[in-house]
């Protein structure tokens, strides 16, 4: 009997010292991520991550981009990485286990690429501090209330100090030999034209403002005209003149740039480029085997592009000529199409979300829409995915940019597929919406890459055409081919560009649009992100298959994939090899 006793007890013990380190990894988490958060007001905003008084003081702040702010954030990514080693994981829960891994793997990254911050470009076209500020006060700031408005004005008039740091900062990296190529520089003084094109009262700085005050019941007409007068001045006052400054800058840059793309041209280019390669992807293939990998795909789906080409009677010509055919004769004969194209994409949604019943069982409850991308970011904006505000008041937003005079059409359901449903809103929504996982996972405080989410995103076109939604719909299953061509040439261009020497133009020549080039060229590696993460995906699903056979629920495998959230490949693994042990079991 007293042996039963003290063998109960031990086990007690056990399970006390268990939940005691579970505690204290789950406190240690939190105190980490709750830092991480309070640093940066941006993210903050974007999240609504705190209690309404200390949000209420960062929603009036703009996110440091000081030389001491970015040693500071390294130092505490170090100082973290140390206490996590102390952390013994083997007395962690699974998920724990994932939350820690991918902890890891964010704060190893911010260390990782600290050597090479400048090589982001302060100002580049896609990514630039002058479409980041815009983006995010004109979109991610909220505008429910007056105070929303108040708040928003602070920060407008803090713009003009964070923008001069950017420009102390380009201009240190200039002297480094860390310049932007010519074709990238003169996008973005093209960009910072149409920015400070027109008048401030009707700057987008200014119209988002009004458009999204008009909404606002508890602000009276009066009010709302202050509030206007008040966002103009700050415009005209300091936000247009430090965009002269930095559109200055970038002409006087302009004569010392070259045409070199890649990032093989910089010092310490290779090791720059293996960073961001191993960020994006979240796995360690070198620059060559992506490469081929790359090089084997394009052959396998033109091969069958070829096929689908041919039976509809587009027969001469290259893969590339006959898509470029087939879209010529696609386009819509509307005067302006935009409202009607709009309309399809929405009709293509809510049909996307009918049809997705028989392979998900959690969907988000977030609705999603579709919108155009705004003016300023149209022509160099690649369409992208927002997700939901977590109090409701924003739904999860497919932008579509519809520059025109030609439009996409081809691809239309595709694109539908990879940035709505099934693709980014049930990655993005679903994971900010699990309860089950902690604070910090559901609402991505720890960025690790594209692998996982544009990994998804593509798997989920493909998940549509291998479960019939396009039908006897030819020119639409043409239109997944392309994007899955599009996304294994990018591998090729990506590692070409950044490793093998490659010119601006030898991207064109591959098939790869001007701009989407010039979007590898200043964010390298992330082009990869998409087919690596996404074979990665039929990967592991082809081996819980094998594993389970008729025990094998797609449905299943869904949910474990979405419910983990964004973590790196190699955590997403551990998880789905956990639900395979457990289907057996």
């Amino acid at each position: 009997m007293q042996t039963s006793i003290r063998f109960i007890s031990l086990l007690a013990g056990a399970s006390l010292t268990l939940a005691a380190h579970a505690v204290s990894f789950d406190d240690w988490a939190d105190k980490i991520a709750n830092a991480k958060v309070r640093n940066d007001p941006e993210q903050a905003t974007q999240k609504q991550y705190f209690d309404a008084k200390e949000q209420d003081a960062l929603d009036r702040k703009l996110t440091p981009n000081t030389v001491v702010f970015r040693a500071a954030e390294v130092a505490t990514a170090k100082k973290s990485l140390a206490e996590l080693a102390k952390i013994d994981q083997s007395r962690l829960t699974p998920q724990q286990r994932a939350s820690a891994a991918t902890i890891a793997w964010s704060l190893q990254g911010t260390v990782d690429a600290y050597p090479y911050r400048d090589y982001n470009f302060v100002f580049n076209q896609f990514t630039g501090l002058h479409v980041q500020l815009v983006n995010f006060l004109s979109q991610q700031h909220p505008i429910r209330n007056r105070r929303d408005i108040e708040n928003y004005l602070v920060r407008l008039k803090a713009v003009a100090g964070k923008m001069d740091t950017g420009i102390v900062q380009a201009r240190g990296a200039a002297a480094n030999g860390i310049l932007m190529p010519t074709f990238i520089t003169q996008a973005s003084i093209g960009q910072l034209d149409r920015f400070l094109d027109g008048t401030p009262d009707s700057n987008v700085l200014v119209a988002s403002l009004v458009q999204r005050m008009a909404n606002v019941k508890d602000v009276s007409a009066e009010d709302q005209a202050r509030f206007t007068a008040d966002a103009t001045a700050i415009v005209r006052q300091s936000i247009t003149p430090v965009f002269q400054r930095a559109r200055a800058l970038l002409q006087e840059q302009l004569p010392h740039t070259n045409n070199d793309a890649g990032l093989w041209r910089l010092p310490n280019g290779d090791k720059a480029y293996a960073v961001a390669l191993r960020q994006m992807t979240s796995t360690d293939y070198t620059p060559q085997q992506i490469h081929e990998i790359g090089q084997q795909e394009v052959a396998r789906i033109e091969k069958e592009m070829n096929g689908l080409l041919v039976s509809i009677g587009y027969t001469e010509g290259s893969i590339k000529e006959r898509m470029a055919k087939l879209e010529k004769d696609q386009q819509p004969k509307e005067a302006d199409p935009r409202p009607q194209l709009l309309a399809r994409y929405d009709a293509i949604m809510r049909d996307a979300e009918a049809r997705a019943k028989t392979l998900f069982d959690i969907v988000p409850k977030a609705p999603v829409e579709v919108k155009r991308e705004p003016v300023f970011t149209e022509k160099t904006a690649a369409a992208h995915y927002t997700g939901p505000a977590k109090d409701g008041t924003r739904p999860g937003i497919f932008w579509a940019p519809l520059p025109g005079p030609e439009f996409r059409i081809v691809g239309m359901r595709t694109l539908v597929y990879h940035e709505a449903v099934p693709g980014h809103h049930f990655q993005v929504a679903l994971q900010q919406e699990n309860t089950g996982l902690p604070r910090y996972r559901r609402d991505r405080v720890f960025g690790v890459g594209s692998a996982y989410g544009e990994g998804w995103a593509l798997y989920a076109e493909q998940l549509a055409s291998e479960n019939g939604w396009y039908g006897d719909d030819v020119v639409g299953k043409l239109g997944q081919l392309d994007a899955e061509l599009f996304r294994a040439r990018r591998l090729v261009v990506d590692t070409g560009l950044h490793a093998m020497k490659w010119t601006r133009q030898q991207g064109i020549d591959y098939g790869i649009p001007p701009a989407e080039v010039d979007r590898y060229v200043v964010m390298p590696g992330q082009a990869c992100a998409y087919k690596i993460g996404m074979i990665r995906i039929l990967d592991l699903r082809a081996k819980a298959q094998k594993a389970l056979g008729d025990k094998f629920n797609i449905k299943g495998f869904h949910n474990t994939v979405l419910e983990t959230g964004n973590v790196p490949l190699s955590v997403l693994e551990k998880v789905v090899d956990e639900w395979i042990a457990k289907q057996k079991g």
